[in-house]
């Protein structure tokens, strides 16, 4: 009779678990995750090192407040500029006081200080002013939309343009003098007027005949289109006249692209 073997003494936990992951083949979830644990790590030391202790994810800055810094910005800079214009003038005069040449260039720049906006003016006025329609969204008129309700750049323009063309001798837009390099711009229901920005309504003032103003704006059909908004929707437009208006001078900085000797100083 053979001797019987031995039975095998009984497995540790440990010991069970590596037999049973030697002898059955991992799934190809199993497989991949360290692939993925790895991937997940290499992710994080990359982010920690391109932060450097600082927000990936800040929230970016919307466009308004951006200009509205800058306008800011841009008032404090105006001021330095007025401040050393009066010195320049004040030096200027005091190291050529019987300068005959300096006397008729100022003479001359006086005289054409008016038409380019660098002095202040005052007449009689007419100012359009420019609204969005006071309507809620559920408000709109069927047939319309959000763009239809609000004051856009092409009705600031228009007016502008059809008091230039009615005559107007000298043109304020909101609180600042308008100047041949003024540009009207726009961002959403905001306007962009060299450096500052403004929100409704807007006003756009121009000296010059009453009259012959109002009757510009009237015959003009970017105007005539605005006002047919006016009717449907709501759309802000009202028209006053003065007497006497004062525009203050422009006091912004000026760029010459293009320059020219005065006649006789070649």
């Amino acid at each position: 009779m053979s001797e019987q073997e031995p039975e095998p003494a009984d497995e540790s936990g440990l010991a069970r678990r590596v037999r049973t992951w030697l002898t059955h083949r991992p799934s190809r979830w199993s497989s991949l995750v360290p692939v993925i644990a790895l991937g997940a790590g290499l992710l994080f030391a990359t982010s920690s090192t391109t932060a450097r202790g600082t927000d990936l994810r800040s929230e970016a800055v919307e466009l308004p407040d951006l200009i509205r810094e800058r306008t800011l910005d841009n008032e404090r800079s105006g001021e330095q500029v007025d401040s050393l214009r009066g010195e320049v003038d004040r030096l200027t005069r005091d190291a050529a006081p019987g300068s005959s040449l300096l006397q008729q260039i100022s003479r001359e720049t006086e005289a054409n200080g008016r038409d380019a906006g660098l002095t202040p003016v005052a007449g009689p006025s007419v100012t359009v002013t420019l609204d969005d329609a006071q309507l809620d969204a559920n408000e709109i008129p069927e047939g319309f939309t959000v763009d239809d309700v609000v004051v856009h750049q092409q009705d600031v323009q228009g007016v502008v343009n059809a008091l230039w063309r009615g005559g107007a001798e000298s043109m304020q837009i909101m609180d600042q003098r308008v100047i041949s390099t003024s540009a009207v711009r726009c961002v959403g229901n905001t306007l962009i007027l060299q450096g500052r920005v403004y929100s409704p309504p807007f006003t756009i003032t121009a000296i010059g005949d009453p009259e012959q103003l109002q009757q510009a704006l009237d015959d003009d059909p970017a105007v005539d289109i605005y006002r047919q908004y006016v009717d449907a929707v709501g759309l802000g437009y009202e028209v006053t006249t003065a007497e006497e208006t004062e525009l203050p001078a422009f006091t912004g900085r000026t760029s010459l692209e293009h320059a020219r000797p005065l006649p006789g100083r070649e």
